[in-house]
């Protein structure tokens, strides 16, 4: 799900150049940047599903070797894992979304456990969790609570969290620093905030991953947050369906445009975009324990 929105800029400004009465400009081909994996993206939505062969295809074209695709509802733990059982370059998270923080209750940690324990070698962190008060579709109180929950899992369990934060960076940390620390705790996805609050995950140990937001002409606070991240803390997402990074923003987000967001980055960071890519995959492949790209096509 989208992370989009601080205070430093309206909704309106995130908001697709189609939905604010702009013509949409032809689609334009991604860059292909060798090794790069999309640590974040919805592969069960449409138009991904609906033409999964072609979406992995236009990937691996772009570069693409890796995917970390979300399960981020309990409705959707099991067709998480059949992808993730699919195809030897997906893996998945599994986790509830604040937005559906009202269905945590004690039987849904012990699907979700059961799910993750069940299936360690595709189940790579527990997640997105977190808090949105944005939209504010579940009570604080509530988002509050399941967070928690998932905090306390991830370290039962030692595996990285995947956080979603929104409009929600001080309440967040308040709740992280309520459970012990561990090295390496997660990831905070599809990152929105300032430098200063990137600098507050950090000091956590948390890795910070930028998605196409990063792109957006109003997203200055974004680019500095990733200017500033150190080499071995960036990852590189698309939050695919949602959030496609300029040329093509307006259209539907696929994994493929984590090139255009690379891109976009290296120069942001003066680094190489083969660089960039290199290691931001390390450092996904590290954090999540994952095996090298398989050198065998999926059938």
């Amino acid at each position: 799900m989208a992370a989009v929105g601080c205070g430093w800029r309206t909704f309106c400004e995130l908001l697709p150049s189609a939905a604010v009465g702009k013509k949409k400009k032809p689609r334009v081909a991604p860059p292909s940047i060798p090794g790069l994996i999309d640590s974040h993206c919805h592969l069960d939505y449409a138009p991904m599903s609906d033409d999964l062969a072609g979406t992995l295809a236009r990937a691996a074209d772009a570069g693409v070797e890796q995917f970390i695709h979300i399960g981020c509802r309990l409705d959707a733990f099991d067709r998480a894992l059949a992808l993730a059982h699919s195809d030897p370059r997906i893996f998945t998270a599994l986790g509830v979304h604040p937005h559906d923080g009202t269905t945590v209750d004690d039987a849904a940690m012990q699907v979700l456990e059961a799910k993750v324990t069940d299936n360690r070698e595709r189940v790579v962190a527990i997640g997105e969790t977190g808090l949105d008060y944005y939209y504010d579709n579940s009570p604080r109180t509530v988002q509050q609570h399941a967070f928690a929950r998932h905090i306390e899992l991830a370290n039962r369990l030692d595996m990285p969290l995947v956080l979603h934060i929104r409009d929600a960076h001080a309440d967040a940390l308040e709740i992280v620093d309520n459970h012990p620390r561990r090295d390496n705790p997660g990831i905070v996805h599809c990152f929105t905030g300032t430098a200063d609050e990137a600098r507050r995950w950090l000091d956590r140990g948390y890795h910070i991953s930028f998605s196409g937001i990063a792109t957006f002409p109003t997203a200055a606070p974004v680019r500095e947050a990733a200017r500033i991240c150190p080499n071995d803390r960036i990852l590189l997402e698309t939050d695919a369906p949602f959030l496609a990074p300029a040329p093509n923003r307006g259209r539907k987000n696929e994994p493929a445009y984590v090139a255009f967001t690379c891109a976009h980055l290296a120069t942001v960071r003066n680094q190489d975009a083969r660089e960039l890519a290199s290691i931001a995959a390390t450092n996904t492949r590290q954090l999540l324990n994952l095996p090298p790209p398989s050198a065998v096509s999926a059938t």
